[in-house]
């Protein structure tokens, strides 16, 4: 029943309105023919409104004639009424099947490249690598070598774990995962030696195979032995070994800033200025003219490309400027006062910085006070692991 009122929408269907008072003998009739009506709707008690095939129309009007009802032709839909309807309007026909066919041109093209990266992890000019590596916007999809793109990227950057790129309509996507830094691995079977890669004093160690070099309260610098790679026995003399074992530290995370007693305070006054640019593939046709009426702004810039589906992307985008306006008013500090704005904007700082709080035992807060300024340093102490493996070499 669906597929066939899809073929008369396609082949063409009429909308007619019956009147008479033999209404259901009307519907009776056109069922024990086979003739289709759909899309029925009642008006009066004598009127009805409902939607024909084309070819229906002549066996209707019998009917419809033997029921001693009236037959009237609303309206004419479907493809052959449309093409009738604009087969004077040359440009516009041409026009439409121009546009048809540029859009079944682009799918041939890949129009978006998406990024996916686990865990919301960004990764530094994993773009431009991409892109350099041969994937790019209005390429060719038969021309994209995914095994190649991918061994170009992996050979080129060491900091990614695994890459796959699916290609679905004209948009491609690039799966990414983040590979986590680690030291140098060393075979087991290699003698080595763990030294400090922080400096830090020494809060616990615990020496499993090798012998320590440190201990709890020492003071160490970067590239200190902690845990040597050998032991010594009695009976056995000098033996070397893979060395393992753990060590912790507190360790120190400083920043430093210098805060101006006198300064320009930077204020949004909420006039904004939108201005729009099309973007055809490389190409930018700008719908504004001039630079912004604002003497000073802050700029968000986004492109929305349009697609027709979810994975169906066009070579076509539109680009949102915003300019929002700001006003530089002087701003005085008092001592204190710059003294609190420098440690809040550091500790924002450092808390970014370190990810595990519960590891900070300590935080140091010192200002010097200058002529014109305050210099303010915020350090935390923090537990971290400082062990790494170094290979020994005979």
């Amino acid at each position: 029943m669906i597929i066939k009122i899809l073929l008369n929408c396609i082949m063409g269907y009429l909308e007619v309105t019956i009147e008479g008072y033999y209404i259901e003998r009307f519907i009776n009739m056109c069922r024990k023919k086979q003739i289709m009506i759909w899309h029925l709707k009642r008006k009066k008690e004598i009127q009805l409104d409902f939607r024909i095939a084309i070819q229906d129309f002549k066996e209707v009007c019998r009917i419809a004639k033997k029921t001693k009802c009236k037959i009237k032709i609303t309206a004419k839909k479907g493809f052959p009424f449309l093409l009738n309807r604009y087969k004077k309007r040359k440009a516009f026909f041409i026009f439409l099947i121009l546009i048809v066919f540029l859009t079944l041109l682009s799918s041939y093209f890949v129009w978006n490249v998406e990024i996916v990266e686990e865990s919301g992890q960004e990764l530094e000019n994993i773009a431009q690598d991409i892109e350099e590596a041969g994937l790019k916007t209005g390429q060719w999809k038969s021309s994209v070598d995914s095994k190649e793109v991918i061994n170009k990227i992996r050979l080129k950057r060491n900091d990614i774990a695994w890459m796959g790129i699916e290609l679905k309509g004209t948009n491609a996507i690039v799966k990414i995962v983040k590979a986590d830094e680690k030291p140098e691995i060393i075979d087991e079977q290699e003698y080595c030696n763990i030294i400090a890669d922080k400096a830090g004093i020494i809060t616990k160690i615990n020496a499993q195979a090798g012998t320590a070099n440190v201990k709890v309260g020492d003071t160490v610098n970067v590239g200190d032995t902690l845990i040597n790679g050998w032991m010594e026995g009695k009976f056995t003399g000098i033996r070397y070994v893979h060395s393992k074992g753990e060590i912790e530290a507190k360790v120190w995370h400083t920043k430093y800033k210098n805060i101006p007693y006198d300064t320009l305070e930077r204020i949004e006054t909420g006039n904004i200025e939108k201005q729009y640019t099309i973007k055809l593939n490389n190409f930018k046709i700008n719908l504004h003219k001039g630079v912004s009426k604002f003497k000073i702004y802050d700029t968000i810039e986004n492109e929305n490309k349009m697609k027709l589906f979810s994975d169906f992307y066009l070579p076509i985008s539109i680009i949102q400027t915003i300019h929002k306006e700001i006003q530089e008013q002087p701003k005085t500090y008092q001592i204190e006062e710059a003294k609190q704005v420098g440690i809040k904007q550091l500790q924002e700082e450092l808390d970014k910085e370190i990810e595990n709080k519960e590891s900070i035992v300590g935080k140091n807060i010192n200002t010097y006070e200058k002529e014109g300024s305050v210099d303010v340093y915020v350090t935390y102490e923090v537990l971290e692991n400082i062990g790494t493996n170094e290979k020994i070499v005979f």
